[in-house]
């Protein structure tokens, strides 16, 4: 499983929303930028095609899949670093794939993914997170999520869950409520082949 990266960017007067991810069902690796939640251009290089892969051995497919998957996450890292420099150079207009007009992106649809509650409270050293999956602004059922939640104090903690008929999951994390301000929640849904990620941070209650 390899997971996103997502940067807020400011340059001059704009702040620019940075995600990077893999789309498996493409064999892309993708990047994509937001401004005020709307995806203003994309960047997206193949990282390898299902025919090459199903000329190896199960066996072998499966000794290698770690070794993929790290190969695949530093190439996702050099694309999202390469968008940001290209934002703090101002040359951001110029690293878009050209294929990608704001007439082509209106039409795109894609994954969001939506923390319907983040106003809920901490009890009994757990935090309950319900989780909405869109898709064109339609519920998408049966969507997987992943959630890597991430703690000061102790190794990552992961978990799975499939949305219901509404789009919508309820993960619990276990955590202390001393570390809520120094954790941070990432949930990437994968559905269709297509997947989006999202961070959220957490914060004490005041």
């Amino acid at each position: 499983m390899i997971f996103g990266f997502n940067t807020d960017i400011r340059h001059e007067d704009t702040i620019y929303h940075v995600q990077s991810e893999a789309r498996e069902g493409e064999h892309l690796l993708q990047t994509q930028v937001f401004v005020k939640g709307r995806c203003i251009g994309k960047r997206a290089v193949p990282y390898g095609s299902s025919a090459e892969e199903g000329k190896t051995p199960q066996h072998d497919n499966q000794d290698k899949d770690k070794d993929k998957d790290k190969d695949r996450e530093k190439m996702l890292r050099e694309l999202h670093r390469e968008v940001l420099d290209a934002i703090r150079a101002g040359k951001l207009d110029s690293i878009f794939d050209k294929r990608d007009t704001p007439e082509t992106l209106a039409a795109v649809k894609e994954l969001d993914l939506e923390w319907t509650n983040a106003g809920s409270v901490h009890t009994s050293g757990a935090l309950t997170m319900n989780i909405r999956v869109t898709e064109g602004g339609a519920t998408v059922e049966g969507a997987r999520l992943t959630l890597r939640f991430a703690r000061p104090d102790a190794a990552p903690y992961y978990a799975q869950v499939l949305t219901d008929a509404k789009g919508s999951a309820e993960m619990n994390v276990q955590v202390d409520e001393k570390s809520l301000a120094e954790s941070s929640v990432l949930v990437q849904a994968s559905f269709g082949g297509r997947t989006a990620t999202r961070k959220f941070n957490l914060r004490a209650a005041s």
